[in-house]
């Protein structure tokens, strides 16, 4: 039985090895409009540009509009970073969501208050 249980161990490495990676946290906890985190908060507007430092984090163009869903309750020194989405190339395809620094942008419409405060898990972070 713990060979079965080493085995199945080591596929879910080796799966999580050729399929993705979990990063380091951000942050413990996150403000949400629900407690999944799935509905839209915001739509802001990117003010610069920003390149992404690695695969937790999303690359922004200045002007670009960006769909907010989550925003990570700053800790410590790190600073304050939000989650969402920006349109692909094309205007009905949905880009990839990723972290960005909230003093990138600027709200422009608020479409729910972000007041649900809920815990980070260890997939907020991982990076395929």
């Amino acid at each position: 039985m713990a060979r079965i249980i080493l085995l199945l161990l080591l596929g879910l490495v080796a799966i999580c090895a050729v399929h993705g990676v979990f990063m380091d946290r951000l942050a413990s906890k996150k403000l949400c409009a629900d407690d999944e985190c799935v509905y839209t908060i915001s739509l802001a507007s990117a003010q610069e540009d920003y390149n992404a430092p690695d695969c937790r984090f999303i690359n922004v163009k200045k002007g670009q509009q960006i769909y907010v869903y989550s925003k990570l309750v700053k800790e410590n020194e790190a600073g304050e970073f939000w989650a969402g989405s920006v349109y692909g190339d094309h205007q009905d395809e949905m880009g990839i969501v990723g972290y960005f620094p909230s003093n990138l942008v600027k709200e422009q419409h608020v479409y729910q208050e972000a007041t649900k405060e809920v815990p980070t898990t260890d997939i907020d972070f991982f990076c395929e």
